[in-house]
């Protein structure tokens, strides 16, 4: 008995055997780029745009800050249809916040069912403030 190795059934090289050896050199290094794909002009997301970071972080902001006002005044539209214990400081709180959200909005709709008022009248400064806040993001990113 000698001491190489069997071939392997079906002739096809095993991965223990030594790597054959190239009949080419291999191609060089593509050059190295910190950031990749910065040739291109399209805009990628994590790249900002033209005038930096700042613009597309106060777009973040404005779009933050319409979407949490419209969840306090959604929130407060929920308690109130569900009844919610009125002297729970939690409670207390959404509303006053909620009342201060939508005082220039304050009976705009007067109906005599109470529930359809405090709705409507919540309401229509939330998609307002959805609207403009999201409006002025995405406006604020195309520049």
């Amino acid at each position: 008995m000698s001491g190489a190795p069997a071939p392997h059934p079906n002739n096809s090289p095993s991965p223990y055997d030594p790597a054959p050896a190239a009949p080419y050199a291999p191609a060089p290094a593509a050059p190295y780029h910190s950031v990749p794909n910065t040739a291109s002009n399209t805009r990628r997301s994590w790249q900002g745009n033209r005038r930096g970071v700042g613009a597309d972080r106060l777009a973040l902001i404005i779009h933050s800050l319409a979407d949490v006002a419209a969840g306090f005044l959604g929130l407060w539209i929920l308690l109130y249809l569900l009844d919610a214990n009125q002297a729970n400081v939690f409670v207390g709180f959404v509303h006053g916040v909620a009342d201060w959200l939508a005082g220039w909005s304050q009976d705009i709709f007067v109906m005599e069912t109470e529930g359809l008022r405090v709705f409507f009248n919540y309401a229509l400064p939330s998609l307002i403030y959805l609207a403009v806040g999201h409006g002025a993001a995405a406006w604020l990113r195309r520049l």
